[in-house]
């Protein structure tokens, strides 16, 4: 599966943007797919991830509130509206995707398999 991430660029704090996530295949019921960001120096953080068979969504507590991940499987693409930015959400965004991944590990990174190669998000204040 490759995932091509896009949609990043530079808005104000109080701005939105939303970013998308094509897969070159549809992934299987069994598939999780999700949003991870990450900022010099950090390592790779959870941000969104819409689980497999239910379609549930969970949140980092960080943008509970402001970001909504959705999917269109028609459309094999994965979306993340991020309203509100805020400087501190500039990073690097990546989509990823992993197989069998139970609701409590949705935050693990270690869990997916395939990631896209990233869009650049960049909030000024």
């Amino acid at each position: 599966v490759q995932l091509q991430a896009s949609g990043g660029g530079t808005v104000q704090a109080g701005d939105s943007l939303r970013l998308a996530c094509v897969a070159s295949e549809r992934p299987g019921s069994s598939w999780t797919m999700a949003w991870f960001r990450r900022t010099p120096g950090k390592e790779r953080e959870f941000v969104a991830a819409i689980h497999r068979n239910s379609g549930r969504p969970s949140y980092a507590d960080s943008v509970k509130g402001r970001f909504t991940i959705s999917r269109d499987n028609a459309k094999k693409t994965l979306y993340l509206q991020m309203d509100s930015l805020q400087p501190e959400d500039a990073a690097v965004y990546y989509c990823a995707t992993g197989n069998r991944i139970i609701y409590s590990e949705l935050y693990n990174r270690n869990q997916y398999d395939y990631w896209g190669q990233g869009t650049q998000v960049t909030v000024s204040s």
